[in-house]
């Protein structure tokens, strides 16, 4: 028992040196969570854009002009509007790391996902879900707050440390004198918390992207009111289950959460028209609500 206890001990120790001599301790924008990072944004962002070459290079871009420019414009004056927050907040340092795509691909899943770095894709499944600019902006900041947050280098800072505990606890299992079948079960249960990693993002950081992109679709001028409608529309086609949003809390619990978010997002909504030049032409991005194209 006294060598069982020591065995303990030495595992605690072990464990608290590893993971806190590793890593970098920083705070979630709007949030203010603090997360601790054992990877750089410079490792993430070059697996990010290995990955996304990947994909866009199988990928099908839509046919629909009208709902990709849609896609494009709504995703660019989300993206101004989070550089802006970031710049006021004392982050500009962090608007480097984005290099801001935004592209709509032929695919009827109801899906929208996010690489870091700020490459977002949207499947041209969800947009009847969305019905307008309003309600994507909902979507596209859901997407741009994994970025902003850093969820995936959180998820891969989360796996790194179970493996480390994997790897510790193997070398103590042999001092402790255990058998390889015992050492092996440990493993295989530390194993499954490493693997619901690698399966998506976790129900608290869908939360957190649920929370911080209300926010930011108001910064953007979208009525973040606009959001409970969207989901209520989500919940009654039952495609929060089976979509990008899987593991994210139940439809009621989502929307009793947004409805306590709005008072604070309405702090930040401004409708106000707003004048964006491109390299070819003017437009006007105003707040009108524009619905999506069924043409082709």
């Amino acid at each position: 028992m006294k060598k069982m206890k020591n065995v303990k001990l030495l595992l605690l120790v072990v464990l608290t040196a590893i993971l806190a001599s590793c890593g970098t301790t920083s705070q979630v924008p709007v949030t203010g969570r603090k997360q601790r990072l054992v990877v750089s944004d410079e490792e993430v962002m070059s697996l990010s854009n290995q990955e996304y070459q990947k994909y866009m290079q199988s990928a099908k871009l839509s046919t629909n002009a009208t709902n990709t420019a849609m896609v494009k414009r709504c995703g660019q004056r989300l993206a101004s509007a989070v550089e802006t927050y970031l710049r006021n907040n004392g982050l500009a340092n962090e608007v480097s790391n984005y290099k801001w795509e935004f592209n709509l691909v032929q695919n009827n899943q109801v899906n929208a996902f996010c690489m870091p770095g700020g490459k977002i894709v949207v499947y041209e499944g969800i947009l009847p879900v969305t019905q307008d600019e309003a309600s994507l902006a909902i979507v596209l900041g859901h997407e741009i707050a994994h970025a902003v947050a850093k969820h995936s280098a959180e998820r891969i800072s989360n796996e790194y440390k179970q493996q480390t505990a994997v790897s510790v606890l193997g070398g103590v299992a042999s001092v402790a004198g255990m058998g390889p079948n015992t050492s092996s079960i440990v493993s295989s249960v530390l194993g499954v918390g490493t693997k619901a990693w690698t399966s998506g993002f976790s129900r608290s950081q869908e939360s957190e992207a649920d929370h911080i992109g209300l926010i930011f679709a108001a910064m953007a001028g979208y009525d973040p009111q606009g959001a409970l409608a969207f989901w209520q529309r989500m919940a009654a086609a039952g495609n929060s289950s089976n979509s990008i949003f899987s593991d994210h809390p139940s439809d009621e619990k989502r929307i009793k959460q947004i409805q306590g978010w709005i008072p604070e997002a309405m702090k930040y909504y401004k409708p106000t028209s707003t004048n964006s030049t491109s390299t070819s032409s003017k437009a006007v991005t105003s707040t009108k609500t524009l619905k999506y194209s069924t043409k082709k």
